[in-house]
């Protein structure tokens, strides 16, 4: 096998196939493909790593696919990307179909054409300067919840979570104040959920079958597509008009929209008209699903720890005052214990517990020999969770990210932005939003009920990203508050 070079170079140990590797018993022509719920795939492939071990197989349709959760094969791969490893060709071509023809889906040549743009719209700087607006759908968000609480009744937290990631996100990328906080009627999370929920299904379908029919949930898939498509165009279209009334815009652009229109303008070999349209619809649909879930399962941890409940809204209270929101960047920089409240949830509750990749060259991982094209899937939460690489891994213990100052081996196993090259470009975004609403949270309600429909223990949900099931709140204004 020709071979440019391991991966993770084990030398005291013989090479072996993938086709060798043990792992779950399938049937013919599926594999394992019939056996996996995709609501529930991350963790039955946490539960067959506990039998097979970090390195196992299973089989998709006629496609054999490398499972590993070995910190150390994680960050070797998420490091070698987008060199020897990629996005996986499925992923390329479901993204395609579904207008995500961008940062994303990119691979190669086109990814690092890409990668610039993204990242400067994304960087510190432009996130500081951001902050105003961020504040404002804040405040706006408050008043939501503070109209909840006037009801007193509860209500399915989610939306109302991604209400605000998607207002923040369109606000920072493409300058359009959509406010769905306060809107009422249509608004385009409704479809942005269901791109999602049938992201993963095609992922993992055995073949891709819409190519041949389509089922109901296909065709609401074709209109929810449609309809988010009619959004970006009017982003796209008021964009090109504002920077036609100031050409200024062209040469020091003022978000990520803007940027991408001067680059495209400019040479179009730079940004295709596919690209703009993709990486549009990405960051939405990364800006409204990652954050708002993250976000829930944080307020979820915090309501089952009542004393660190109480650590953040002290926090809260020392920090903004008598402000019911954070009054600036600075405030949300001194908020150390909400910041590491946030990584203890994205250590035991990661909304991307599987991570995908595909082998671009005849390689190895840890001495097991993989062709070019071999799919590999990345478990993220397993050494996260073993108490080989933290004391009383399962309990939800904020101080840990706290000392010593961001333990190396914690930022090593746990990876909830990815990492390498292609480490999440909005994550400091992220975490400014996450600061905001957990501390005006704290701030400013009491949690009286957080629950699921049924009264049992949530449930998580893979729709291609990980989110708790069905949870609703009941808040309550805060009884007594800082003088």
């Amino acid at each position: 096998m020709e071979s440019l070079g391991p991966i993770v170079s084990q030398m005291d140990r013989p090479m072996i196939s993938l086709q060798s590797l043990a792992g779950p018993r399938g049937i013919p022509i599926f594999g394992n493909a019939r056996q996996i719920i995709p609501e529930k795939m991350h963790q039955q492939l946490e539960e067959w790593s506990q039998i097979f071990g970090d390195r196992y197989k299973i089989v998709l349709g006629s496609r054999q696919v490398l499972v590993c959760s070995n910190p150390d094969d994680i960050a070797a791969l998420l490091k070698d990307r987008p060199n020897r490893f990629r996005r996986t060709t499925r992923l390329e071509m479901v993204a395609k179909e579904l207008q995500m023809a961008g940062l994303f889906a990119a691979n190669g040549e086109d990814w690092r054409r890409q990668r610039t743009l993204v990242m400067q719209a994304f960087n510190p700087i432009h996130v500081k300067s951001y902050f105003p607006s961020l504040q404002t759908v804040a405040q706006r968000f408050q008043k939501r919840l503070a109209r909840q609480a006037d009801a007193g009744i509860a209500f399915e937290m989610e939306p109302d979570l991604m209400r605000y990631t998607v207002d923040v996100t369109a606000g920072l990328a493409f300058g359009t104040d959509m406010n769905t906080i306060e809107s009422d009627g249509e608004i385009i999370q409704e479809h942005l959920n269901d791109i999602f929920r049938m992201l993963q299904k095609r992922l993992f379908a055995p073949f891709p079958y819409w190519h041949w029919f389509r089922l109901s949930e296909d065709r609401a898939l074709d209109r929810s597509v449609q309809k988010v498509g009619e959004y970006i165009a009017t982003f796209i279209h008021d964009t090109h008009e504002r920077m036609a009334k100031n050409p200024a815009l062209y040469e020091h652009p003022e978000n990520l929209l803007e940027a991408m229109i001067a680059a495209r303008d400019e040479d179009d070999t730079k940004l295709s008209q596919s690209d703009l349209t993709g990486n549009v619809m990405t960051i939405l649909l990364a800006g409204e699903d990652t954050t708002a879930h993250t976000l829930a399962w944080t307020i979820y941890l915090l309501h089952n720890h009542a004393d660190m409940f109480l650590r953040v809204r002290e926090e809260a209270d020392r920090v903004m005052g008598k402000n019911a929101v954070a009054s600036s960047h600075e405030q949300l920089k001194q908020m150390d214990f909400i910041e590491a409240c946030i990584n203890e949830s994205m250590r035991l509750r990661p909304v991307a517990p599987v991570i995908g990749g595909e082998a671009n060259c005849d390689t190895e991982v840890a001495n097991v020999s993989m062709p070019k094209g071999t799919m590999v899937l990345l478990l993220s939460r397993v050494a996260a969770t073993d108490e080989q690489h933290f004391l009383n891994a399962l309990d939800f213990y904020p101080d840990r990210w706290l000392s010593p100052p961001s333990d190396e081996n914690n930022r090593k196993v746990c990876v909830p932005f990815g990492a390498g090259p292609r480490l999440c470009p909005g994550r400091f975004l992220a975490l400014e939003e996450m600061k905001i609403v957990i501390s005006l949270i704290a701030k400013n309600f009491d949690i009286e009920r957080l629950d699921t429909p049924d009264g049992k223990p949530v449930q998580e949900r893979m729709t291609f990203t990980m989110a708790p099931k069905g949870l609703r709140l009941t808040l309550r204004h805060r009884t007594q508050r800082v003088h």
